[in-house]
């Protein structure tokens, strides 16, 4: 084997070794390196050079780069997931008339899709979208995401939120619970707007918590100034602490919120 594909294969294992038993501090530190020692394969994007090894080079970058975004969920990094997926991206488009379908292709470019949803990116969501293939339309991890990017866009949160139970792959539930936070506190913000106040039965069912528990740490940790009392959840003392401003009823904020959406899809 060629010196320096040995190497890098050798630090590889080295790295899922670590990854294995969850040593994410020696996983970051060893891809720091394995990314260096990769500029010096000219097999790679961008040059693609024709070289003796290009093949072996090729498939151990890619399986680099794929375990390198799975890394970047584990540690909860949205910034290196964004940068390590752009690396990747070149071995499952440019590359892929060289190398051999990865297993790992669907899941990750599904897990790119949920990435741009939590962070409501839905022109590039749609963007992305077209440029998957009718194949890859039909994978699972694809249509898993599709899904919770209509509900959520119909406002069907209690299917998003339900979707977690089914997620197609383990590293999609750090983004399904970025995403179930972002749909409740939307409803949160439109709820004390349109309620003075509501009983703890009816702020459970419409923030759609399965227990009494998980609303009050809810409340306790993202909305303090809320007060649980004889039975009810008090939205007045947050109305009374905002600037005084006209607040428009629930029914618009959720039109607006609709033709918000609605202007995104068209764009």
């Amino acid at each position: 084997m060629d010196p320096k594909l040995k190497e890098v294969s050798q630090m590889f294992e080295r790295f899922k070794a670590a990854f294995r038993r969850n040593d994410f501090d020696t996983c970051t530190r060893l891809l720091s390196q394995l990314k260096v020692l990769l500029t010096e394969f000219r097999s790679l994007p961008p040059l693609f050079e024709d070289t003796p090894n290009a093949i072996q080079e090729l498939t151990l970058a890619r399986d680099i780069y794929e375990h390198a975004v799975v890394l970047s969920v584990k540690i909860e990094d949205q910034e290196a997931f964004e940068r390590d997926f752009f690396q990747l991206k070149p071995y499952y488009t440019d590359a892929r008339g060289r190398l051999p379908p990865s297993a790992q292709e669907y899941p990750i470019l599904g897990l790119n899709l949920l990435r741009l949803l939590v962070q409501n990116r839905i022109a590039e969501f749609h963007t992305e979208l077209e440029l998957l293939s009718a194949t890859a339309l039909e994978n699972l991890c694809i249509k898993h995401a599709v899904e919770l990017e209509q509900s959520f866009m119909e406002g069907a949160y209690n299917r998003v939120l339900s979707a977690r139970q089914t997620v197609p792959h383990e590293t999609y539930v750090y983004f399904m619970d970025l995403l179930a936070k972002t749909v409740r506190d939307e409803i949160a913000g439109c709820s004390e707007k349109a309620y003075d106040s509501l009983s703890i039965n009816d702020a459970r069912r419409i923030l759609l918590f399965s227990s009494d528990q998980e609303l009050f740490e809810y409340i306790k940790e993202d909305h303090p100034e809320w007060e649980i009392k004889n039975g009810y959840v008090i939205f007045q003392r947050a109305k009374e602490s905002a600037p005084c401003k006209e607040i428009p009823s629930l029914q618009l904020i959720n039109q607006t919120l609709s033709y918000a959406r609605e202007l995104e899809r068209i764009v």
